[in-house]
């Protein structure tokens, strides 16, 4: 591995604001972000993301690249929850393999906005096309989920899931419905509309996301002493499982694109864990699955990992293929 990467990476204010935000909760600090402040900076950072890429996405032409990279992300998202489920199903019950394997197979939108601040630090660009493939790889695996769910459970007393609500609710589910309007948006608006307001989609962006960060370092805290209580599976499953789908795919999307900034996305996208979308669709959709388990697993395990370890990690191998 390249270690000046890591070391980068590590130092990488961002990332230092969520080790604060940790290391707050252990000193029983009361630090804490407003629940509305924290509202309103997830809204702001998918917001400017998706305006950004709509406008990147306006100067491209849509080639067949970009539509095979648009069926590549939908099947990492198709794929990843159906091997998770059948690891997760030998030690845990039906309900939070089934809520764990979503989550693995649907994509966290903060760790993409990270990956995105990430390549800007090595003066890389993302291309607007794989803002859309994003938002298209959020609900698939909540369907994925809950179809296993289904047909593996087997006891009738237990809460019918109606899989049509849970396609309505993963398709109308905010962060879903706002970074493709906001992407839809920056398409339409010519260069001059835009130019208006790039001192609050760009020039904000990265400290709006260091005091994101903080709070998820704060909510990450509160959650990791329950979490322990698990035992030793599924923490190791939250680390050795992102890392293996991100340097996967970071290979085999070699076969799909050759532009490095495209790789690196699909990797980190494959090895994110969802615990906005999901754990929303779960609580209406299976209460029987433990919010406690899958919600430390994704944020306070997962998401780390991959903003420490694995995206200097995805970032060597796209470099090396």
């Amino acid at each position: 591995m390249n270690f000046n990467l890591l070391i980068e990476n590590l130092t990488n204010p961002a990332l230092l604001f969520f080790v604060l935000g940790i290391i707050a909760v252990y000193l029983k600090s009361d630090l804490e972000i407003p629940p509305n402040s924290s509202k309103f900076i997830s809204l702001y950072l998918l917001f400017s993301i998706g305006f950004k890429g709509g406008q990147e996405l306006s100067h491209e032409t849509f080639t067949s690249e970009i539509g095979w990279s648009m069926l590549f992300g939908i099947s990492i998202s198709l794929i990843i929850p159906i091997y998770t489920f059948f690891i997760l199903i030998r030690k845990l019950n039906v309900f939070d393999a089934g809520a764990i394997a979503s989550a693995y197979g649907s994509v966290s939108a903060v760790t993409f906005v990270t990956a995105v601040s990430y390549l800007e630090s090595q003066q890389l660009t993302l291309h607007g096309h794989m803002i859309a493939i994003m938002a298209l790889m959020e609900s698939p695996a909540i369907i994925i989920g809950l179809v296993l769910i289904s047909l593996f459970n087997t006891n009738e007393t237990t809460t019918k899931i109606k899989i049509p609500d849970v396609i309505k609710h993963s398709l109308t589910n905010g962060s879903v419905l706002l970074i493709l309007g906001s992407l839809v948006i920056g398409f339409m608006a010519n260069a001059k509309q835009a130019e208006g307001i790039k001192p609050f989609t760009n020039d904000l962006f990265k400290g709006f996301l260091a005091i994101f960060l903080l709070d998820m370092g704060i909510t990450s805290g509160k959650k990791l002493k329950a979490f322990f209580s698990f035992g030793v599976f599924p923490f190791v499953f939250a680390i050795i499982i992102p890392l293996l789908n991100g340097c996967l795919f970071a290979v085999l999307s070699s076969f799909i694109t050759t532009d490095i900034t495209s790789r690196f996305i699909f990797a980190v996208l494959a090895a994110s864990a969802s615990y906005i979308a999901v754990p929303a669709a779960m609580k209406i959709s299976v209460p029987e699955a433990n919010p406690g388990l899958y919600l430390p697993m994704a944020l306070a395990v997962t998401f780390p990992i991959n903003i420490t370890v694995g995206m200097p990690l995805y970032f060597l191998i796209v470099h090396l293929l």
